[in-house]
């Protein structure tokens, strides 16, 4: 492992979590233990609709807790919906929030406790450390395997007016904590377990190479690749197998550790820019454009790239540096097609007209910040025409 950054400092930064099947049953203690009293449950439609927002509220209320359901969160959380949230919370005089989704709940819910906690509007949060102070407590019920924002000090919201994702990064925003059960990933369909899968994938590729990283967070990276491309392909063939849905469970949360401390790269900041200009799906445009990235990235971070050819199982003995390239982005490819992730961006609706804009947000994404290889603009324009 390469560890010429050890001598740099470098913090760590994770919740507390249980991570298990029935995991998520343990929240009415969590909560107790947090001193709640009424509680604003936030969720979306898809996971109410399939029981598991409905379970949670049970839970809570059988232990004893007022609960304020809070469903207007869509894919890529918007501005109006953290206010929305936040008009709730405090008309109804709750304490405490709990959590039950994905990505875009779980950014929402960090958004609404800022705003809570700090007054003004969202959007005027943007980028590090900027959040004076800490929101009320903050319990995670993560339904999908992929974002891992459950467990990060990342929360990214949409700016509908600017067309435009903003990142808040903070340690202010990470979680109480996490009850992290695979069982509630059963109910997603093969094309979310993908796209989330590939997501977390790419957590773990960026961690890896990214500027920040360190001998702590490659431990998590280089596992989170082993257990993601080896599971992925699997949890599509036989989706009802708890086993492989824990094992990706477990890689989202070993991506998440490593991303969360080593931040990203110019996956995240290009797939921030498709989804605040075009609402398009955060997990299919990182898939689509990872392996154009690594490839980019790949003079810049050799060594961290043989660690991720070693994790997804690739015979690289007696390989050229060339032959190395080729065979990890190839891969990658791969695995993005097998499990039914096939359109380019040209597929999404994503036009060379837009390229010009999309590359000028991208460029000011502060996942970008970490990406080993600079990039100016036109790099970003180059690597979106590629995946057109």
């Amino acid at each position: 492992m390469n560890n010429t950054l050890s001598s740099e400092l470098r913090k760590f930064v994770a919740p507390e979590f249980v991570f298990g099947v029935g995991a998520r049953k343990q929240v009415g203690q969590y909560a107790k233990n947090l001193g709640a009293r009424r509680i604003l449950v936030v969720s979306d439609v898809g996971v109410k609709k399939a029981g598991w927002t409905d379970e949670i509220v049970d839970i809570l209320r059988e232990s004893g807790f007022e609960c304020i359901e809070f469903i207007g969160v869509t894919p890529n959380p918007k501005a109006d919906e953290v206010m929305n949230g936040v008009e709730l919370y405090l008309e109804a005089d709750c304490d405490t929030i709990v959590v039950v989704g994905g990505g875009s709940p779980i950014d929402c819910s960090k958004g609404i406790s800022i705003v809570v906690a700090n007054g003004k509007d969202i959007l005027s949060y943007e980028g590090i450390d900027t959040v004076p102070y800490p929101g009320p407590p903050l319990i995670c019920i993560p339904t999908t395997a992929g974002t891992a924002a459950d467990v990060s000090q990342f929360a990214i919201i949409t700016d509908s007016i600017q067309r435009n994702k903003i990142a808040i990064i903070t340690k202010s925003i990470v979680p109480d904590v996490s009850l992290i059960d695979p069982q509630t990933t059963l109910t997603m369909d093969p094309f979310l377990t993908a796209c989330t899968g590939l997501d977390a994938l790419t957590h773990a590729v960026e961690a890896l190479v990214s500027n920040a990283h360190s001998p702590i967070t490659d431990l998590h990276a280089i596992k989170a690749v082993e257990l993601i491309a080896g599971n992925i392909e699997n949890v599509i063939k036989t989706p009802n197998d708890l086993e492989v849905r824990q094992n990706m469970t477990l890689g989202c949360l070993e991506a998440g550790l490593a991303f969360s401390n080593a931040s990203l790269g110019a996956v995240h900041a290009m797939a921030h820019s498709l989804g605040g200009y075009m609402d398009l799906p955060h997990g299919e445009c990182n898939a689509i454009l990872l392996g154009h990235v690594m490839d980019f990235n790949y003079n810049d971070a050799q060594h961290q790239f043989v660690h991720i050819a070693k994790a997804m199982n690739l015979n690289i003995v007696g390989g050229t540096n060339k032959q190395l390239r080729k065979s990890i982005t190839d891969e990658v490819a791969r695995i993005r097609k097998s499990v039914g992730v096939v359109h380019n961006l040209g597929g999404l609706g994503v036009h060379r007209t837009d390229v010009r804009e999309l590359a000028g947000k991208a460029l000011q994404d502060p996942c970008l910040l970490t990406n080993p290889r600079p990039a100016i603009k036109r790099d970003l324009e180059v690597l979106y025409e590629e995946a057109l």
